[in-house]
């Protein structure tokens, strides 16, 4: 036996696991994949997703942007300022309810946080509470402010505002712990206390991505506010269902583009504000 066949052996006497997978674990990993291939066959299977049906829907899809061009151009300025005012109300919406649900997230995310908040039921309990928050579609949310409030964009702003509240405090208590403890042993080591280790040594680190996450968010809920509008929370969603409802396809089409180009706008905002606020190192990147 040479000299590498003689250290083969060697580590497959010292670590057997690493050159031979158990019985059990063979088993486990093939009733895994079994019952995903499974699942997935009785899905496509109680969907309906025959070729057939895939086909002809494709087909009709095609027939379907086919009456979207040539998009349509409003002629007079009372039909353009209709829909710059509903396209104005849905990113106010957007604006709205992702600021008021990061105001009242932020101090909540610190109940979250295991390295801030050292009492275990007070921390899951809070932590259960953003999932209940966010476990509740903004679209249900919206149909329940809308008998409550009424139509129009207050319901949306409100929707949004709940939601975010559960996704903002999940999403910026781990960012809380995902700090670095060397800045917190510095700040404790020259005598600070529990309030400025918070202070300079965990939301310095903490509030870029917190920034980033906020941006995004807004974003999103310009295209969430979108449905919103659909169901009478106000905003450019109740143009573009009536416009379909119609059959005026041209006319949604429009419509349609707008919200993407406005969509674009914001992302190239949020960009500029990331590159702004947060900085970048010597490469560029944010």
């Amino acid at each position: 036996m040479d000299k590498a066949s003689r250290k083969l052996a060697e580590a497959r006497d010292l670590v057997p696991g690493a050159f031979h997978t158990p019985l059990k674990s063979k088993v486990v990993r093939l009733a895994g994949w079994a019952a995903f291939v499974l699942l997935t066959a009785w899905c496509l299977w109680d969907f309906g997703f025959a070729p057939g049906r895939i086909l002809d829907g494709i087909t009709r899809f095609g027939t379907v942007l086919s009456f979207m061009f040539p998009p349509h151009v409003w002629e007079t300025w009372e039909e353009w300022r209709e829909v710059f005012k509903g396209l104005g109300e849905t990113v106010a919406m957007a604006f709205m309810g992702t600021l008021l649900g990061a105001v009242v997230a932020f101090p909540l995310s610190f109940l979250g946080a295991k390295n801030i908040m050292p009492i275990s039921w007070l921390r899951l309990g809070a932590r259960r509470g953003f999932d209940a928050l966010r476990a509740v579609e903004q679209i249900i949310l919206a149909l329940i402010f809308i008998r409550a409030f009424g139509l129009g964009p207050l319901a949306g702003i409100l929707a949004i505002a709940v939601s975010e509240i559960g996704t903002f405090s999940k999403l910026f208590s781990e960012a809380l712990e995902n700090t670095s403890k060397k800045p917190v042993d510095g700040v404790k080591a020259s005598g600070g206390g529990t309030a400025q280790t918070i202070r300079f040594a965990v939301l310095p680190q903490a509030l870029p991505v917190i920034l980033s996450v906020i941006l995004y968010n807004f974003e999103s809920n310009t295209r969430s506010g979108t449905i919103l509008g659909i169901v009478g929370a106000g905003g450019i969603g109740f143009l573009l269902a009536d416009r379909i409802s119609a059959y005026r396809w041209p006319e949604a089409w429009s419509i349609i583009f707008l919200i993407i180009f406005t969509v674009y706008l914001i992302d190239a905002l949020s960009g500029y504000l990331r590159q702004r606020l947060i900085g970048s190192d010597e490469k560029g990147r944010t």
